[in-house]
């Protein structure tokens, strides 16, 4: 189960550029404005959701849109679509709410959650996302959390979430 030091120690031994940045712990979008400082970037909104059937969803977009769930649901390939609960997030997952990024697939072992990464993110040179943990945020290109996340998880879809908006 990866926890923040194995996984900065996955990004050391892959040589993946990075950078780590210690706050308070971060519970929200709100808490992240306030607190963050001035970690450079795209910064991120998380969502673990599942649907009726059980099947799981990691969303990650700009913090500053706001989805409907009822949209997303079309590109999802999935109706009825909510939130999923903490036991989820820990047992698949190996994270605790307000820690919730793309990082926590790496604990996935089932391959159980299907990932969509805002396509927005791809124009940024910096992304930032919590390393399985809200006390921290890691600092990273998108293109080398992609690669991650396909060499040790699956595939990852992409989605323009402005389409998707309240």
């Amino acid at each position: 189960m990866f926890d923040k030091i194995s996984l900065i120690n996955l990004l050391d031994s892959k040589s993946i550029s990075y950078k780590i940045t210690e706050h308070k712990p971060l519970f929200t979008v709100e808490d992240s404005k306030n607190l963050r400082g001035s970690i450079e970037g795209a910064h991120s909104k998380n969502l673990f959701l599942k649907d009726k059937k059980n099947n799981f969803f990691l969303v990650s977009f700009i913090e500053d849109i706001i989805a409907d769930l009822k949209k997303a649901s079309v590109p999802l390939n999935s109706k009825k679509l909510s939130f999923a609960n903490e036991d989820y997030l820990v047992n698949i997952l190996g994270i605790k709410p307000g820690s919730v990024s793309p990082f926590g697939l790496l604990n996935d072992k089932e391959k159980k959650v299907k990932f969509f990464f805002d396509q927005e993110f791809m124009e940024y040179e910096i992304v930032n996302f919590h390393p399985l943990i809200n006390t921290s945020t890691v600092s990273i290109a998108p293109n080398d959390l992609i690669n991650l996340i396909e060499q040790h998880h699956s595939k990852v879809e992409f989605i323009n979430m402005r389409d998707f908006q309240k």
